[in-house]
């Protein structure tokens, strides 16, 4: 089911998110945020952009070029930033026709549980990891308006 995406300046957009301590109580969410990531289109999707304040997003950076590899993330974590930095601009589906240019740093691994609960691991550079940190960001309430003056 494709859900309503919460727009700037609603406040759940600011808003800490809680930890999933049930992943199977998420019931259909997981599915419905990535049928309303694709539908958008976007490449990532956080639980409080479709009014949820849980730390859980969506995110799938092929799909756009051909080939889905969808990622589901609940409750992750930063375990190492590289010094390195890159710098895109980043759209955001909650702030509509607003790409802002954004510093950010170029590796990252991150520790997460997946849909099933289970823990896993793992590594992303470039724009894989621009988007893992933009979702991330979503779920301690930073928009990229934040990096507006910085970038």
């Amino acid at each position: 089911m494709i859900l309503p995406i919460v727009q700037h300046p609603d406040p759940v957009l600011r808003q800490l998110c809680q930890p999933v301590f049930d992943v199977a109580a998420l019931g259909g969410l997981i599915n419905d945020m990535f049928d309303t990531m694709y539908d958008a289109p976007g490449r990532g999707l956080a639980a409080p952009q479709v009014g949820r304040p849980v730390r859980l997003f969506v995110m799938d950076t092929t799909w756009k070029e051909g080939e889905r590899t969808p990622v589901v993330m609940i409750n992750p974590e930063f375990l190492s930033r590289s010094p390195e930095m890159q710098r895109n601009e980043e759209g955001c589906l909650s702030i509509a026709k607003h790409p802002v240019w954004v510093k950010r740093p170029e590796r990252i691994e991150v520790m997460w549980m997946d849909e099933t609960g289970a823990q896993r691991r793992g590594a992303f550079e470039g724009i894989a990891a621009a988007c893992v940190q933009h979702e991330m960001d979503h779920l301690d309430g930073v928009l990229i308006l934040d990096y507006e003056e910085t970038a």
